[in-house]
């Protein structure tokens, strides 16, 4: 591809439409070692934006393959992101096949330079000299800061082009994004205020919650769309306007419709937690919670000790290895193993209760920790024990040891969320 002009000022003509071109770069990628998540975050993002998203390509740490394919990126499209290949190391090229396909140089940036060393130096570490190559930049780059990595990302404009390069590491890409590129591309393709509404669902799956809003979802402006998440399923209602005041306008009644369908499952907005939801939940009933949890390893108790505010809601926890633990708390746990699984994770969850001087007990516990019931593999049980109140969850992940847990604790947490609410609206 020939040279093209280098531009000599932020691109700030705005375009009402845009075509974009993803490429993701790494070997890893094309072994199946690894799955692309970032190119699937990146086309919802760029949907949102307006943003035309057109090609998405794979190519493996090599110079003349990547080069070829930005090349042809650049052909075709007026924005072109790169993830992956900002490393240090020597098939780290993604800073070298963009200098190569646009003719220029690369350069140390004395102020990237002393922002790597800075990084090791506060860890009391000399810089390997390999992580140099992580201060260069191109005379028509400008770095895009990483506050939770090593390796800036490029932000490159020349002759109406914008080429975007980013880290591979997804947690490193998503913080550039939000809070680099996004607001970038806002102003170069002009499409004024966005704002986005997030409304969190818990007890449906994602096939469910979307058949139940499906009119909203066809909905352009504001956008209606659902994602899985750690969390439940979360549902953005994303807005474009002149102004806030006019976004959160047309956000409001669609917001409304969304809550009339599915309002006894959203837990919370935005920034609310379920952990934070339930904790709000005890403090508003002036109750304490205590945990016994066998299955799921001090999970709960980890997520309910991370807000700050949890003292005084959040009374205690026992986690134990297994069943043959019990026996130090003077509680037989034989006699209940006969009696079944909700038997026991019920009687544990009144033995939490009692044992913190709680208003209200949570227990979990697995097939795999107790065993004896012939229940299949990945099975899970949380019981819920608030006084007059007992609730007893069953679920079954034939999935892995670590997902077992991570569905049990949903689960417990949901269970404990709707138990509250109900009793908070009943008083």
């Amino acid at each position: 591809m020939g040279k093209l002009a280098q531009a000599t000022a932020p691109f700030r003509r705005k375009r009402t439409w845009v075509k974009a071109e993803i490429i993701a770069v790494g070997t890893e990628l094309l072994l199946g070692q690894i799955v692309d998540t970032n190119s699937a975050y990146l086309a919802r993002e760029l949907a949102e934006l307006g943003i035309d998203l057109y090609w998405v390509t794979h190519v493996g740490d090599n110079l003349e393959r990547l080069a070829d394919a930005i090349s042809r990126a650049l052909s075709r499209s007026d924005l072109v992101i790169l993830t992956g290949g900002l490393g240090p190391t020597e098939d780290d090229l993604t800073r070298d096949a963009i200098a190569r396909v646009l003719g220029e140089d690369l350069y140390i940036d004395p102020q990237l330079e002393q922002r790597q060393r800075a990084f090791w130096a506060a860890r009391g570490l000399e810089m390997p000299p390999r992580n140099l190559t992580q201060a260069m930049l191109i005379p028509s780059a400008r770095p895009l800061p990483n506050p939770v990595g090593t390796a800036p990302g490029w932000w490159v404009e020349k002759d109406g082009k914008v080429i975007i390069a980013m880290p591979g590491v997804p947690r490193e890409l998503t913080r550039m994004w939000e809070h680099e590129v996004r607001p970038r591309l806002r102003a170069l393709t002009g499409t004024g205020i966005i704002l986005s509404r997030t409304l969190k669902v818990i007890g449906r799956g994602e096939s469910a919650v979307e058949e139940a809003i499906r009119p909203l979802v066809s909905s352009r402006n504001p956008t209606v769309a659902t994602y899985a998440k750690p969390d439940g399923i979360h549902i953005r209602i994303t807005a474009k306007a002149e102004s806030p005041e006019a976004a959160r306008a047309l956000i409001e009644p669609v917001e409304a419709q969304v809550r009339a369908i599915l309002g006894p499952d959203i837990y919370g907005a935005d920034d609310a937690t379920l952990e934070g939801t339930v904790l709000g939940l005890l403090r508003a009933l002036g109750w304490r919670l205590g945990l016994i949890e066998v299955l799921t390893g001090g999970l709960l108790a980890a997520a309910l000790s991370e807000p700050s505010d949890a003292e005084g809601a959040f009374a205690g926890a026992l986690v134990l290895a297994g069943p043959s633990e019990l026996g130090r708390l003077g509680f037989d746990a034989g006699a209940y193993r006969e009696a079944g699984p909700g038997s026991l994770v019920l009687k544990l969850a009144a033995l939490a209760r009692e044992e913190f001087g709680a208003d209200v007990g949570l227990a979990t516990i697995g097939d795999e920790t107790i065993g004896g019931w012939g229940e299949p593999p990945g099975a899970a049980f949380v019981g819920l024990d608030a006084g007059g109140e007992t609730v007893y969850q069953r679920l079954v992940v034939p999935m892995s040891r670590s997902e077992v847990r991570r569905r049990a604790v949903l689960t417990a947490f949901h269970a404990l969320w709707r138990a509250l609410r109900g009793r908070l609206q009943a008083d």
